[in-house]
């Protein structure tokens, strides 16, 4: 593939919501500029970008993919990023990538809680944007109320620069707000001059008037000639110049507007991501100098030294594993000697490659702000790779945390390491998926960021990897403690020849206050009842007792023990009798003692559009949830805090979805330990006890 400068790369996310009509525009794209002969579908999954077997059978995007379309002496590298929130970790990889980013909007569907979701992503990564309507051959599209939802939402800075116009309800050209000219389509591409529509003129005077606006605020002197001209004040060559500026620094963010089956708008669109969206010539980067700690100002430079960063890991057992990289300075070139600032090793990069969806394409050099890919490194997603000399950190990636978990197990006997290897691949390539060893509760955990993000991980095991698991609910780490002071008399007494045994000690528990810490012991055992060298061997007998508790075999907590008194034998004794008798001791004196098992409480914040938080709430008390506040964001949400039993929070992320229509986030940390309900207490005991038989 030939080599792009700097100002001629274009780095493009494709937001939005599910189905909007993301991968579908850049099959239109690839096919406008003579990539591919003809236009491959969704549902027959013969996309370009959606080429895993995964997103094949589900007909949606689970993965970000790459497609460049080489355009007009330019090059777009188009990050196609999937739509459904399970899968958010992709998008955010994305966002750190890419220069700007065009948020795709069905026509027929309108604005939806993705495409709200996908400009608060472009605000945490600082991207500018621009609003791409699709599916406007559809007879219920109403382009004129996506733009009025779109200024309501996000106000003055949404500019629209078309106007569709149709005919029987299809699509049949445009009016271009810029150069207040009409054009009718005569294929799907060719357009010819007509007659601005009577029935579009007054919308053309508000979007003209809308845009002019934004223009004017770029300089006092546009202003003063847009207030004693108006709407005609500029030219279109001061429009195109202004907006190019104003689209670069998020003041303004263009509305157009196309069909992708039909590959009408979409050279238009082409036109407008070269013409408005900034090339990383035009973006700045900094990282660390990990040698000196001073600022690198790297700032997509051919001329400083090389560094770039992995933004996605690709690990696939059919075409192997390749790092994504974005070159943040110098030009990196296949015969480079490289530095992984986070391994501290040098290695040679060897091939470079820019991915075309599944297919790598060898490129014999990445210039400052393009992205290509390196084959079998030993890296991961998020480090720097820069030269020796100048070791630069990038802390540029940040993805979401997941807090929906379950546990997993191998199905097959004897393959739990086979299961075990292929989620070390996936969470790799996915910074999303964790999967966590549970000693504790002898459960292995596996978290995302929803229940079908998890169900996929699963199918893809079988699929890629020929590993079978399964899920099921996780068990949750309960305590045990006592709320009362008990006394109790302890003797392991044991003849059988020879040497016997014999410990006895007598020993008070009580509760220690402190439910950070298993137990404390202590001994005032006066006149040598029990000798001082036994003291360690009755803490021992404690300290194995409080692993699993006599109620139903959880770890115990806040428990004191106090040893007074007792009594041994000159031959009989020994430290292992003395173990045993405390042990036994532990055991009777806790169940004596008001033993209650305490259940995990998380602090949950829960941030939802105002309109539902009254079923929030509703349904954190059906969990048994404890609101401690609710508070306004000052952007139409309300942060909702609350305590909430750990079991309780099992399948939240599904109805929180559910009843929000996916606008709800939530997110969760372990607050302490408190004591269960006893409806509670017995449904676990039983349910330990069955688990034990």
């Amino acid at each position: 593939m030939k080599v792009y400068a700097t100002d001629k790369i274009r780095n493009v996310a494709l937001m939005g919501h599910g189905g909007s009509g993301k991968t579908s525009l850049v099959e239109a794209m690839a096919n406008v500029v003579g990539m591919t002969s003809r236009l491959g579908s969704v549902t027959d999954g013969t996309t370009i970008s959606d080429y895993d077997k995964e997103e094949q059978k589900r007909k949606f995007s689970i993965s970000l993919s790459m497609v460049p379309i080489q355009w007009n002496d330019c090059k777009i590298n188009v990050l196609d990023t999937p739509g459904y929130f399970d899968f958010v970790g992709e998008v955010e990889e994305a966002a750190a990538a890419a220069d700007s980013a065009v948020i795709v909007i069905n026509g027929k569907s309108g604005v939806e809680v993705g495409t709200q979701k996908a400009w608060n992503i472009c605000d945490k990564f600082d991207v500018p944007r621009m609003f791409f309507v699709s599916n406007m051959d559809n007879e219920h599209a109403d382009y004129h109320q996506i733009v009025e939802d779109l200024g309501e939402l996000y106000g003055s800075k949404v500019v629209p620069l078309f106007l569709p116009i149709r005919e029987n309800d299809k699509l049949t050209g445009y009016v271009d707000v810029i150069r207040n000219a009409a054009f009718k389509y005569e294929d799907k591409q060719k357009t010819s001059p007509c007659d601005i529509p009577a029935d579009l003129e007054s919308d053309l005077e508000e979007y003209r008037e809308k845009l002019m606006e934004g223009i004017a605020e770029t300089s006092e002197e546009y202003m003063d000639r847009y207030f004693e001209e108006g709407a005609d004040a500029f030219t279109p060559e001061e429009v195109f110049a202004a907006l190019r500026v104003s689209v670069a620094g998020g003041d303004l963010c263009p509305v157009v507007m196309g069909c992708c089956l039909t590959l009408q708008g979409i050279l238009p669109l082409l036109e407008t991501i070269v013409n408005y969206l900034p090339s990383p010539a035009d973006a700045k980067i900094s990282g660390e100098n990990a040698k000196t700690g001073d600022a690198f100002e790297a700032d997509y430079d051919n001329a400083k030294p090389k560094s770039a960063f992995i933004f996605k890991t690709i690990v696939d057992p059919f075409i192997g594993k390749y790092s994504l990289i974005k070159v943040a300075s110098g030009t990196i070139r296949g015969d480079d000697t490289l530095y992984d600032v986070e391994s501290e090793e040098e290695f040679r990069a060897g091939k470079l490659y820019v991915f075309e969806g599944s297919k790598p394409q060898e490129v014999a050099e990445l210039q400052a702000g393009d992205i290509g890919a390196i084959a079998k490194l030993e890296a991961s997603t998020g480090d720097t790779l820069s030269t020796k000399g100048t070791p630069v950190k990038y802390d540029i990636v940040k993805t979401s945390v997941p807090y929906t978990y379950k546990r997993y197990s191998a199905v097959k006997k004897g393959e739990d390491d086979k299961v075990a290897q292929a989620l070390a691949k996936i969470c790799q390539e996915d910074l999303t998926v964790r999967a966590v060893n549970d000693s504790e509760n002898r459960q292995t955990l596996l978290y995302g960021m929803g229940d079908q993000h998890l169900d996929i991980i699963i199918s893809k095991l079988l699929t890629k990897y020929k590993a079978e698991a399964v899920l099921d609910r996780p068990k949750v780490a309960f305590r045990e403690t006592i709320r009362k002071k008990s006394d109790v008399d302890s003797k392991y007494k044991k003849q059988s020849g020879g040497h016997g045994q014999y410990g006895h000690v007598k020993m008070t528990f009580e509760p220690s206050q402190d439910l950070e810490t298993p137990y404390v012991f202590e001994q005032i055992v006066v006149g040598g009842a029990v000798p001082k060298n036994f003291f360690p061997a009755v803490e021992k007998g404690i300290q194995d007792a409080v692993l699993k508790g006599p109620m139903a075999g959880y770890p115990v907590v806040g428990v004191k023990a106090v040893l007074y008194d007792g009594s041994y034998h000159p031959v009989d004794s020994s430290e292992m009798a003395f173990k045993t008798a405390a042990s036994m001791a532990f055991k009777d004196g806790f169940m004596k003692a008001g033993p209650v098992l305490l259940e995990p409480i998380a602090s949950l914040k829960v941030t939802v559009p105002d309109k539902f938080t009254g079923d929030v709430v509703g349904d954190l008390n059906k969990r048994r949830g404890r609101v401690l506040g609710m508070n306004p964001d000052h952007k139409g949400n309300t942060i909702v805090e609350a305590d909430v039993p750990m079991s309780e929070m099992y399948g939240y992320s599904t109805q929180l979805r559910s009843m929000t229509g996916g606008s709800g986030d939530f997110a969760y940390e372990f607050a302490r330990y408190e004591q269960a309900p006893s409806d509670v207490q017995e449904k676990e005991i039983a349910a330990r006890a069955a688990e034990q038989e």
